[in-house]
């Protein structure tokens, strides 16, 4: 759960982009807080891929600033933002359908034998990539039968938990999900609604970007409105009736004559 007045782990201010006469971001502002699942919620256009994005190191905002655990950071590719312990997982997923299970949680990052056998002739640790690969993935609650079996013969909601197992492997403070149920049944949907509460409740932070508006009501700590390229509202799904939501991201209602305990 979020923890009260908790410092952000990960603040975005002032955030611009602009392509030609576009403009994506707009000034937008971003929080996140220590141990909670925070939902980013948009019309098309709002701005909230070039937010993540942003936040994720695929794009360079032309003006702002970006703030981790308080601290100024500039991203100028995703892996500087995996350097920082940033991890994304995108609506694609990205995985090798060909691969084994432990061989896609460790896809380019792979485990090299120790001494000269790793050093020189950059022989694949598969033994210890296999163990990991259990170790981590029972920690999750993932169900699967065998590390071995390929990506192609899993479920779409198998396939999701592998590329979340993945992120979480090597996020050292937060997981950015886009769209992680989309284009599942509702038995996979949950599983993977399940698997996020999971991987909050290990102590990383999550954000979920998700058009599904009972997904994010069901899971989501805060949620965060983004509109015309900036921060809208903040809201408390627990005190904000979900027709109010859509409002502020439509824009039919103005997020100044929301009731004071709907923000959050």
């Amino acid at each position: 759960m979020t923890i009260p007045n908790a410092i952000p782990v990960f603040q975005a201010r002032g955030l611009t982009k602009r392509y030609g006469n576009v403009t994506a971001l707009d000034g937008t502002d971003f929080e996140l807080r220590a141990g909670e699942i925070l939902a980013v919620i948009g019309d098309n256009g709002a701005g909230k891929s070039s937010l993540i994005k942003a936040l994720s190191g695929a794009i360079v905002p032309d003006t702002g600033e970006l703030l981790l655990d308080g601290k100024a950071v500039h991203f100028g590719s995703p892996i500087d933002a995996r350097r920082h312990g940033i991890e994304t997982v995108y609506q694609d997923l990205a995985v090798a359908p060909a691969m084994t299970i432990a061989e896609n949680l460790f896809l380019g990052r792979e485990i090299l034998k120790p001494g000269i056998m790793g050093k020189y002739f950059r022989v694949i640790d598969k033994k210890k990539m296999l163990s990991e690969a259990i170790r981590h993935m029972q920690d999750l609650k993932i169900g699967i039968r065998s590390m071995q079996q390929a990506v192609e013969t899993l479920s779409g909601g198998q396939r999701q938990g592998v590329a979340v197992a993945r992120s979480t492997a090597f996020a050292r403070h937060v997981v950015i999900l886009d769209e992680p149920t989309a284009a599942l049944g509702v038995k996979e949907g949950n599983m993977v609604l399940e698997l996020i509460r999971r991987v909050r409740d290990r102590g990383l932070a999550v954000v979920l970007i998700s058009h599904n508006m009972p997904h994010v009501f069901e899971i989501a700590d805060r949620i965060h409105i983004q509109r015309l390229g900036r921060r809208a509202a903040v809201v408390n799904p627990k005190t904000i009736s979900m027709s109010d939501t859509v409002a502020v991201m439509t824009g039919a209602k103005d997020p100044a004559h929301l009731p004071e305990d709907a923000h959050a």
